[in-house]
């Protein structure tokens, strides 16, 4: 099973669910040892990572390099989905980005 990509609110209330059933975030995201890519590359594939409005900026940057990686319609539905998410939570107050690990 692979990532589940969630937008919440403050208390954690889910606004917007994504989910890689296929595994493609195995494929695009940088490994952990990426220093290029810190933000994408702190994405933990067994626990729970939560990301902010402040780091949305760096976030969206590294994320750019995801968008022009992907190939196959699959890809493109997900990380466009995905991209969204962040710019909301970049966009309006008290909302996180989180990516739950299996």
């Amino acid at each position: 099973m692979g990532l589940c990509i969630q937008l919440t609110d403050e208390v954690g209330t889910d606004i917007e669910t994504v989910a890689d059933d296929t595994n493609i975030l195995h494929r695009l995201l940088p490994p952990h040892d990426d220093d290029a890519s810190p933000m994408l590359a702190s994405i933990d594939w067994y626990g729970d990572t939560v990301f902010n409005a402040i780091q949305m900026k760096r976030f969206l940057a590294e994320w750019e390099r995801i968008v022009k990686t992907t190939r196959s319609p699959q890809e493109q539905t997900l990380i466009a989905a995905i991209k969204r998410m962040a710019e909301r939570c970049q966009d309006e107050a008290h909302h996180y980005l989180v990516f739950i690990g299996d």
